[in-house]
């Protein structure tokens, strides 16, 4: 059994323009005389991989606690693909998908440097996937990703941002993205992994 870790690590992590980086402080050493190492970090929820909710662009959108753990964890398409992601390229993704397994067309991650457009968030929204994971730290264009957020979070589909593909082929997996839960909040980190089948 292979376990593919594609996550960053947080403190080295990329961080969406303008967000705050994760800071990290040592309380407590055991070289200093201490009992024990403690650290602790202070960090944005949208920091290095990261799951979006839609309360992040839904002022009365489920919180990261409210949102379903089955869309976080379950069966993963990793497709393959550069610049932006059109309504054709998303039907691709999705019957490629279906013809591997069908499960695996209800949570499709893009390997890549990949931007999702409109057209392309309508077409994922009405074939009802639970889940969308990219490279980049936000889905939609990085100078206006509202309207691909208020697409896909208002269809439910849980957004999965800033994971690392650069070792996995294309194909089946078992995801595990299950988020920190953090009530009341409109997203959190988390470690993702595939399990390769």
């Amino acid at each position: 059994m292979k376990v593919y870790d594609i996550s960053q690590e947080v403190f080295g992590c990329k961080v969406f323009p303008g967000d705050p980086s994760p800071e990290k402080e040592t309380l407590l050493t055991i070289s200093d005389g201490a009992v024990c190492n403690l650290s602790a970090f202070r960090m944005c929820a949208h920091n290095g991989t990261h799951v979006d909710a839609p309360f992040h662009f839904y002022a009365d959108g489920k919180t990261i606690d409210q949102v379903e753990l089955e869309k976080f964890v379950g069966y993963a398409y990793v497709a393959e693909h550069e610049g932006k992601i059109g309504a054709a390229d998303a039907e691709r993704m999705l019957d490629a998908a279906r013809q591997c397994n069908p499960l695996a067309a209800e949570r499709i991650l893009v390997k890549g440097k990949a931007v999702v457009t409109s057209e392309a968030a309508k077409i994922f929204a009405q074939r009802g996937i639970k889940l969308f994971g990219n490279e980049s730290q936000t889905v939609g264009p990085e100078d206006s990703p509202k309207d691909v957020h208020l697409v896909m979070l208002g269809a439910g589909i849980v957004l999965l941002e800033g994971i690392r593909l650069s070792g996995i082929r294309q194909g089946v997996y078992l995801l595990h993205a299950a988020p920190l839960n953090l009530g009341g909040c409109d997203g959190a980190p988390c470690r993702a992994t595939l399990l390769e089948l």
